[in-house]
């Protein structure tokens, strides 16, 4: 892997529907980077300057989360997607890669989806396959982070033992990163895994045509339907990563990383 000294920088961009906050580090292919609900940029602050050390890494906040303005009424994955395309048309990036994890790689698959020309490579972590059944299965399921805000604070609590037992135990440092992000969100927080539960993935996936990484944290409950995403993708290859959890960017920023550089590296990126 490259040095980590890079410095990344932070800005914010302005698109349509307001401004949105991008934090960039190093120069060459641009490698668009997309975080899980309810985080921000931060979920990507340890990979940025790996992937930096080769390639221009962005990696954006979602409409709506970190310090990004979020969009008018009801968000959706296309919505957030056509947020994406509008901030690197800003940024005069044409061609690109895309990552994504969770809720980032559902948008990253809609991204490669809607721009086979734009798109020359994605790697989706812990990527939900959201079909008929998982819509009809969640529709009136209550998520993880749905909490009832409490005036003694006991919310906090609540929302951070319900995340626990998906994160490295006892490691403090990357739940307090979560519920920073979590709290700024507000109800995106909630809302944004009903995002993901709408979308109608399966009339999408078919549609990607790049080079196509497939990554499976296998501490992960969440990302179980790894095959049913990779099975879907013409040609896209599937790996398991053993011991990531749901905070897998920031629990193993290095492996995360390497996955990446290596799969754009082999493919040209």
């Amino acid at each position: 892997m490259p040095k980590t000294d890079f410095i990344i920088e932070r800005n914010f961009i302005g698109v349509g529907h307001g401004r949105m906050h991008a934090a960039t580090c190093g120069a060459g292919f641009p490698v668009l980077l997309l975080h899980q609900t309810p985080r921000s940029w931060d979920e990507y602050r340890d990979v940025l300057p790996l992937i930096g050390g080769h390639r221009r890494a962005i990696a954006i906040d979602t409409p709506g989360f970190g310090d990004s303005e979020p969009l008018p009424g009801i968000p959706t994955i296309e919505g957030w997607a056509a947020a994406a395309f509008e901030l690197l048309s800003a940024l005069a990036v044409e061609r690109f890669a895309v990552v994504g994890h969770h809720t980032g790689a559902t948008i990253a698959a809609e991204i490669a989806a809607r721009a086979p020309d734009r798109v020359a490579a994605a790697v989706l972590s812990a990527c939900p396959f959201v079909d008929g059944a998982r819509r009809e299965r969640h529709a009136n399921q209550r998520v993880i982070d749905d909490v009832t805000e409490r005036a003694d604070g006991g919310h906090l609590a609540e929302l951070w033992n319900r995340r626990r037992p998906f994160y490295p135990e006892n490691d403090t440092e990357l739940l307090r990163r979560f519920m920073a992000d979590a709290l700024r969100s507000g109800p995106l927080a909630v809302e944004g895994h009903h995002v993901v539960n709408r979308y109608r993935m399966e009339d999408r996936l078919g549609l990607i045509a790049c080079p196509t990484l497939v990554l499976v944290p296998e501490n992960d409950p969440n990302a179980r339907s790894g095959n049913a995403v990779a099975a879907a993708i013409c040609g896209s290859v599937m790996r398991s990563i053993p011991g990531a959890q749901v905070p897998f960017p920031d629990q193993m920023p290095a492996i995360f990383a390497e996955q990446v550089d290596g799969f754009l590296r082999d493919h040209g990126c």
